[in-house]
């Protein structure tokens, strides 16, 4: 009786000895747990907690203070990407379509003498056919549903193209906050610096630039051998 009591009490201890060290080993754990816990601080690009926005200072952004013909030109990021502008734009903002400070340096007749990238043809290209007011209802001379095309070029800057900074804006110098990778590839030797869209580019074999009405065939209207099906009979 006296061994079954030593059995039964040993067995005991070793259930309570066992239990004991679980805890402990969950307890270690638990710790281990709190220890790994991600900071708000730590995430996100500014390093900062959300409950601190009235002290968040932002990177400053640096634009670039070379006056205008004394700047070095930015690379194109891709090939006829609209180019960056260079060099301080104070003064030259905001622009309007009678009051525009850019063309008296970069109209195509003038850029090249004082070292300015030209306007190119399409911004002198009329991509908009002009609408009329026929019997009191809008009339568009083309019909893009049938591939019908109104492009003409003129010896003016397009109006539509008067606001150059909605597309060429200054470039920040200040350090990226993450790394750019992307590499550039340009379809031409000079993609970097110059537009393809030069001399008659856009608008080769197009009638309606020689002058004329819009004209479509019965297999454009039947959307065989179109401009948008990859080629055209006017080709």
């Amino acid at each position: 009786m006296r061994a079954i009591n030593k059995i039964t009490i040993s067995l005991v201890a070793g259930a309570l000895l066992m239990v004991g060290c679980g805890t402990d080993g969950l307890k270690s754990s638990e710790a281990n747990v709190a220890t790994k816990t991600v900071t708000e601080e730590s995430l996100g690009l500014r390093k900062t907690d959300i409950y601190t926005e009235d002290s968040t200072i932002a990177v400053k952004t640096e634009y670039g203070t070379a006056q205008a013909t004394t700047s070095t030109k930015i690379r194109r990021a891709f090939q006829d990407a609209p180019p960056m502008i260079p060099h301080d734009t104070i003064g030259m903002l905001p622009i309007k379509s009678n009051d525009n400070r850019c063309v008296s340096c970069h109209l195509p007749e003038v850029a090249d003498s004082v070292g300015a990238t030209p306007i190119p043809v399409s911004h002198f290209t009329d991509f908009r056919p002009r609408a009329e007011l026929k019997d009191g209802e809008v009339f568009i001379p083309v019909n893009n549903y049938k591939n019908e095309v109104s492009i003409k070029k003129g010896e003016e800057l397009q109006n539509a193209r008067f606001n150059c900074t909605q597309c060429h804006a200054p470039q920040s110098q200040g350090n990226l906050v993450v790394e750019n990778t992307f590499e550039a590839v340009y379809t031409s030797k000079d993609g970097a610096s110059r537009s393809n869209w030069k001399g008659s580019t856009l608008t080769d074999s197009l009638d309606t630039v020689i002058g004329g009405d819009s004209f479509i065939t019965e297999k454009d209207i039947a959307n065989k051998n179109s401009a948008a099906g990859g080629g055209s009979e006017h080709h």
